[in-house]
């Protein structure tokens, strides 16, 4: 048995378990990532991060979904991870990190609050009755009412295990709007397979698609099942989105030791 030393936090009600990996000793399987996640037998987190060094920025992050895979972006994430960094007194306020899908900048305000500079968005798809688009990682997104009525789990899953999105897997969100500049989101993660609290890069998605036809500069509050979270973005053309910034909390909830065997 070894002993791991772990931080949690969590972003709007989306939990993560956070290792400072900067020494490259922890060296973790998919199923060890999936039971420190469990909830009855492990710390209990809807993903785990590794930060790492990095030769080009402040640190790197590394994302693992709850079932021990190695994911795409997360916001939520990324907020987190920066807020760690903070405690680790790697950056004070401006950090500067590279993920899977590039480099990320990060402002750290004395409220807990963080806002974290996503990648630009170079396509969105119209279906007939959803859009999709990629902030980081891939996302569904549908338009309906009494949102807070929807079994999430059941309708998430009929959609991500769908033909067309089995394979690679998809983030379903359902939003419902609430004013032209307010909407409440409920997300379906691939990974979770579950719906979470939040999801930072489902509420970017679903922001940029509910004025995906409005050119222009927004600003969206997005209510979330775990709080509010605001995306604000410049709309060039109804396929580029650019200048993309997610605005939320990011807690430190507490830290410890668990006993874990090596692989």
């Amino acid at each position: 048995m070894s002993k791991l030393k772990f931080y949690k936090y969590t972003g709007t009600g989306n939990d993560f378990i956070l290792l400072d990996n900067r020494s490259k000793a922890i060296f973790l399987s998919k199923e060890q990532i999936n039971k420190l996640c469990d909830r009855h037998f492990g710390i209990g987190a809807d993903g785990l991060m590794l930060l790492e060094h990095s030769n080009d920025a402040d640190f790197h992050m590394v994302y693992f979904n709850s079932d021990g895979g190695e994911s795409t972006m997360c916001g939520n994430g990324g907020r987190c991870i920066s807020a760690f960094a903070k405690q680790l007194g790697i950056v004070s306020k401006n950090v500067q990190f590279t993920a899977i899908d590039g480099l990320h900048e990060c402002v750290l305000h004395d409220d807990e609050t963080v806002s974290l500079h996503m990648i630009d968005v170079n396509k969105i798809v119209k279906h007939e009755t959803y859009y999709e688009l990629n902030t980081g990682s891939p996302h569904y997104v549908h338009y309906c009412d009494y949102v807070s009525d929807l079994d999430v789990k059941k309708e998430g899953a009929l959609i991500r295990y769908s033909p067309k999105f089995k394979d690679q897997g998809i983030n379903v969100n359902f939003v419902e709007r609430q004013t032209s500049n307010k909407l409440f989101v409920r997300t379906y993660e691939r990974g979770v397979e579950d719906e979470t609290l939040s999801c930072g890069t489902g509420v970017t998605a679903a922001a940029i698609s509910s004025v995906a036809e409005i050119f222009g500069k927004h600003q969206i509050d997005v209510q979330t099942l775990g709080g509010l979270l605001q995306v604000s973005f410049d709309n060039i053309n109804g396929n580029l989105i650019k200048d993309i910034w997610l605005h939320g909390p990011a807690r430190f909830v507490f830290e410890g030791s668990i006993n874990f065997p090596t692989p």
